[in-house]
């Protein structure tokens, strides 16, 4: 696990490193992230086996994407709409949610000690 953690991280880097086209040469790419050309070569036909538009651009000598992408992995959270709120029961049916959340205080008996 720690491995595909490590592997991850590694490629957050690199894509940020091409977003600002600040890679470098491949030598210098493999030197800042301490891993030899070859692991370079390696992570760059992953990214591309992933479908990242990426080139090497001589003129910059960085890698570079050719079109706007992004690269995310990782659990993000979103806000749901109303109907997807709905939908999330946690195994509970819809009219029990409603009667759990709309509970009234003054429904409840009282005990006297």
């Amino acid at each position: 696990m720690r491995q595909i953690i490590k592997h991850l991280a590694v490629l957050e880097r690199v894509d940020q490193l091409i977003r600002l086209k600040a890679t470098g040469k491949p030598k210098q790419l493999a030197r800042r992230l301490q891993v030899s050309v070859a692991t370079v070569f390696r992570i760059i036909e992953t990214m591309k086996a992933l479908d990242a538009p990426i080139m090497y651009d001589l003129h910059r000598q960085s890698y570079v994407y050719t079109e706007i992408t992004s690269f995310k992995c990782g659990f993000y959270i979103e806000e749901l709409d109303v109907e997807a709120k709905e939908e999330l029961t946690g195994g509970y049916g819809r009219v029990f949610m409603n009667r759990i959340l709309n509970f009234n205080t003054n429904t409840c008996c009282t005990i006297n000690i």
